[in-house]
């Protein structure tokens, strides 16, 4: 038999509650690998990135506020993969849909504020009641209970008291925002590994459990990673900014017509450099003979290094040091070239945005870095628009007639 269509979640049902960026690229994943992702949406839309731009229209994108007619970008990206329902949590009806939908599902996913799962009766005491088996995954800023009750949970504010922020930028500079949301990026991650593991635990014991995992813990974690504390106390800043001296060379340095990332500490590496540079008397040396030493006098040996890269051209370094003589060195490519690298499309990591109603977005969206090499996965299937899959779910799923459908819509619980 061939197994090549068949994706590895496929049969696994998830119920997404999820918004903005971390909860729901998260549950695009578990789409993307197979998983039947119902999201789940308040009557008019709920999701609070709905609104940002740009906006697609059938005349391509343009920047402003969002229509009833139109999605945006983000929307586009994050959304693919998934089913898409309304219903009203607030009302007494819609909460006893939302469990008969628990009741058939493996997963339950939710990144709601501090409290609200609660409030909404929701949470996974309710929902376990409903499905003693489910796998309920909260995804939240700074855990529940948070430290911070009353602070909302942005990326900068996660980067910010995580530690990481303070780590990025030159030591003698401000601290520095990371370009990407990457505590928005990282934690589903975390989330995943716990879901998957949790759909492993339960396969062998048949129980259910809550998964927690929160961006601000998985940031932290990362910080630790580095000593610093160790680092500290011997003197070393904890801003380094393009050079990490304790194994210098290593860095980013100048070229004439861009910046290349050099790592040379290996001994075979480091005279490599210093032929490539013209200077192999250096590997004697004893200012620089050694890492210790070098260390001591970072700054100048990075000049040196610099000194020789900003005569010469990306391709030309990169040449010298790589390609002649095994010195790990890489261009610092702009986000424009690697969105058209056809490698990495190829692989499946980016992929061309289109919509049936408008068609080629003229953007690239991320795709699935993941290969299996007896299934598939990745995000192929379109952004549903807003209740689309309301008629498949709830009468196809939970057997409503067309009666109780009418009458839903009527009340706006759907």
């Amino acid at each position: 038999m061939n197994n090549a269509s068949l994706r590895p979640l496929d049969g696994i049902r998830v119920l997404d509650l999820t918004v903005a960026l971390s909860g729901p690229y998260a549950t695009m994943v578990l789409g993307g690998m197979g998983a039947e992702v119902i999201r789940v949406e308040a009557p008019g839309g709920s999701d609070i990135s709905r609104n940002n731009p740009p906006i697609a229209t059938k005349d391509g994108l343009r920047f402003g506020e969002n229509t009833e007619n139109d999605l945006n970008l983000t929307t586009l990206g994050r959304a693919r993969n998934k089913k898409s329902i309304t219903l009203d949590l607030k009302s007494t009806r819609g909460r006893e849909l939302l469990m008969q939908l628990a009741k058939e599902c493996d997963v339950f996913v939710e990144n709601m504020s501090e409290g609200a799962t609660a409030r909404l009766k929701v949470d996974y005491e309710e929902v376990r009641k409903a499905n003693p088996r489910i796998i309920y995954a909260s995804l939240k800023a700074m855990g529940e209970p948070s430290a911070w009750p009353t602070l909302k949970g942005m990326d900068i504010i996660v980067q910010a008291l995580s530690g990481i922020m303070e780590t990025t930028g030159p030591a003698d500079g401000p601290p520095i925002r990371c370009g990407l949301p990457i505590g928005d990026m990282l934690a589903p991650q975390y989330l995943l590994q716990g879901i998957l593991a949790a759909l492993i635990y339960r396969g062998r014991t048949g129980e259910g459990q809550h998964v927690k995992v929160s961006m601000l813990d998985c940031l932290a974690s990362w910080v630790a990673v580095e000593h610093f504390d160790v680092l500290g106390g011997q003197g070393y800043p904890v801003r380094s900014g393009n050079f990490l001296d304790r194994l210098i060379p290593f860095g980013v340095y100048q070229a004439r017509n861009g910046y290349v990332a050099i790592v040379a500490f290996q001994g075979d590496w480091f005279k490599g450099l210093l032929e490539a540079i013209g200077r192999p008397e250096l590997e004697n040396d004893p200012r620089y003979s050694t890492r210790v030493e070098r260390m001591n006098r970072a700054a100048e040996f990075n000049d040196i290094i610099q000194a020789w890269t900003r005569l010469h051209n990306c391709d030309d370094i990169v040449h010298a040091l790589l390609d002649q003589r095994g010195v790990p060195c890489a261009k610092v490519r702009t986000p424009d070239e690697v969105l058209a690298d056809p490698h990495l499309h190829a692989s499946g990591a980016l992929t061309r945005l289109a919509h049936p109603r408008y068609g080629d977005v003229n953007a690239v969206g991320c795709g699935l870095p993941i290969q299996f090499s007896a299934s598939t996965a990745q995000f192929d299937q379109p952004t549903m628009e807003l209740g689309t899959s309301n008629d498949d779910i709830y009468r196809g799923l939970l057997n409503l007639s067309p009666g109780e459908m009418s009458d839903l819509r009527s009340a706006r619980v759907i």
